[in-house]
């Protein structure tokens, strides 16, 4: 994430509100009427997914059904085996680098399951030096909060030589994925992707699966988050990316390395799930020639809309629809490092989709006009759920986020740090939180920075300010446990007389962007007891202590399998005083 210099961020519960300006966003053309099916918006019995009828599913479930308030029960238990060890990987062709990788391949293996199945990872650190702990990113966790995989919230970290297994039903449907929670490790390799099967706002032929994007460094992510700590004592920006991967691939500015390649038939419409894994860029993508018609934010089905050219901020995921329907040929797939949104990368990316009756090859194709500049969230996206959030439940709870002078080791070197309220986050590997609610202990450290949700069944509402004379950094926003409603984004400060909220059918999703400069305020209601992870998803700022915890609803907490629990924190204390790298950053 490029940036000049830094000041503050600020976070603060809603007030009251009336209408102003609207921010401009992605172009986009008119949304697309819903395609029809043998169902209406109520889910029915009958429905069968298909081609024509993607938006049915089975047993009284269809896209139709909220999985929030509904969702299916007695799937199948899946089981899938994952062991991270040391490796090197080339995926550009630029040369081996030290790698840490699922499986022995990069991206690691994708987790399938059906909406409704239990899913079992068994994961096992055959790591020389690294502990770590393993998130499914964008998974509700509901009744399962232990399975989040955050080191210091969720669980101790699984030392070298020791196994976790996450346990958690498929409560949601779409696309997401998995990586570690450990300092920046997951930018050294330590990513997958997930499919989780289920209805769809759009119809389609053929699912190509997932499609992650993600910028690429030549040095390790540990190298590149210690140059960036230095870089932020003096309001410098990270090093720029050495390059932007499609499907696990590029070419590398020397030509070597190859291209990502699909194929596709004439007239066929296809599905594509498109993944920004990336550690610091936003990726703007497009198909020459070809619209992308997009049909999720994250995991929430929309309305479907068309656009030449999509944003993917770091978390976010899109499924879009791809109809063959140009000339036959070869077309390009780009993916452009967005600019506008401050990130940095030497390169861009290029994958070649060509038609199955052409001999595949360098294509001519020409890209379409840029998109308009702004790093904003697309303006088409609209729930296909119309879910109003109640205005009348204000709540005036400050957070100011800023820099600050601090030392993550007692004692330790004093470093410019972010910072909440003066605290910047920095968690406890040997005593997540987890571990004070099953001690009953509410003495939480100032620097854990733990704040109570809202009652069981009531709404939490922040608003995400960026302080004034900031820099215009964009920050991609993830929570945990949750999806959140976007009741509004803008430019500026915050101003209660102007700006333009959205109460009567928000987006919904669990990464959205913080616009440069500006404001983001997000909704949502206590409905999933556990200790959710609140944090920028650039891996620099959280390794730096941009985050918070909301401690939901303690009472009601289901806690792990204690035996299990205490086994992995005990394996971990046992490792530490041995350990070659110690702790130096948030832990996050």
């Amino acid at each position: 994430m490029r940036f000049l210099n830094l000041a503050g961020v600020c976070l603060a519960g809603l007030a009251s509100i009336a209408s102003a300006g609207v921010v401009p966003a992605e172009r986009v053309n008119a949304v697309e009427k819903r395609a029809t099916s043998t169902t209406t918006r109520v889910a029915d019995a009958a429905c069968t997914n298909g081609p024509l009828t993607r938006s049915c599913w089975k047993n009284g479930y269809s896209v139709a059904t909220d999985f929030d308030q509904k969702f299916p029960t007695g799937g199948a238990t899946v089981t899938y085996n994952l062991e991270i060890t040391n490796g090197t990987c080339n995926p550009d062709g630029n040369g081996p680098r030290l790698c840490l990788l699922f499986n022995g391949q990069y991206p690691g293996p994708t987790i399938r399951a059906t909406w409704g199945d239990n899913l079992v990872i068994n994961v096992k650190n055959s790591m020389k030096d690294n502990g770590t702990s393993i998130h499914w990113h964008g998974v509700r966790q509901y009744h399962s909060p232990g399975s989040d995989g955050v080191n210091g919230l969720t669980e101790c970290p699984i030392a070298p030589g020791d196994s976790k297994t996450y346990s958690f039903q498929v409560t949601q449907f779409g696309t997401s994925w998995y990586h570690s929670h450990f300092s920046s490790q997951y930018g050294d390799g330590v990513v997958g992707t997930m499919i989780f099967e289920g209805p769809a706002t759009a119809n389609y032929d053929t699912d190509l699966g997932v499609y992650p994007l993600t910028d690429w460094y030549y040095q390790t992510a540990y190298q590149i988050n210690a140059i960036t700590l230095q870089n932020l004592a003096n309001q410098g920006p990270p090093p720029s990316a050495d390059n932007i991967l499609i499907n696990g691939t590029n070419k590398n500015a020397n030509g070597g390395g190859s291209y990502s390649q699909v194929k596709i038939t004439k007239g066929k419409k296809y599905r594509l799930r498109l993944i920004n894994t990336s550690v610091d860029n936003f990726i703007r993508v497009s198909l020459d020639n070809h619209q992308l018609q997009v049909m999720t934010s994250d995991f929430i089905p929309i309305v479907p809309f068309y656009t030449n050219w999509l944003l993917i901020g770091i978390g976010q995921r899109y499924d879009v629809v791809i109809t063959a329907n140009q000339t036959e040929g070869n077309y390009w797939f780009r993916a452009n490092v967005a600019t506008d949104c401050l990130s940095g990368n030497k390169m861009g990316a290029l994958a070649i989709w060509s038609y199955d009756t052409v001999t595949a090859g360098t294509p001519t194709s020409s890209a379409f006009a840029a998109a308009a500049a702004g790093c904003y969230e697309p303006a088409g996206i609209t729930p296909y759920w119309k879910q109003p959030v109640p205005s009348s439940q204000f709540l005036n709870s400050p957070l100011t986020v800023s820099l600050t002078r601090a030392s993550f080791t007692p004692g330790g070197e004093l470093h410019v740090l972010w910072a909440i309220n003066g605290s910047s986050m920095n968690i406890d590997w040997s005593y997540p939180t987890l571990s004070y609610l099953m001690d009953k202990n509410t003495n939480y450290p100032t620097d854990l920075n733990v704040w109570p949700s809202s009652a069981e069944g009531s709404w939490n509402y922040w608003l995400i300010q960026m302080a004034p004379n900031m820099p215009p950094v964009p920050h991609p926003i993830h929570l945990h446990g949750h999806d959140y409603f976007v009741i509004g984004y803008g430019n500026g400060q915050f101003n209660q007389s102007t700006a333009s909220l959205n109460w009567a059918n928000p987006p919904r999703r669990d990464t959205a962007t913080l616009p440069g400069g500006g404001w983001l305020a997000i909704a949502y209601p206590s409905n999933n007891p556990g200790t959710w992870l609140a944090h920028c998803h650039i891996a620099w700022h959280v390794s730096e202590g941009l985050g918070v915890q909301f401690v939901e609803t303690p009472s009601q907490v289901t806690l792990p399998d204690s035996a299990a629990y205490k086994k992995t924190c005990d394996n971990w204390k046992a490792y530490v005083p041995t350990s070659y790298w110690k702790k130096d950053d948030s832990g996050l």
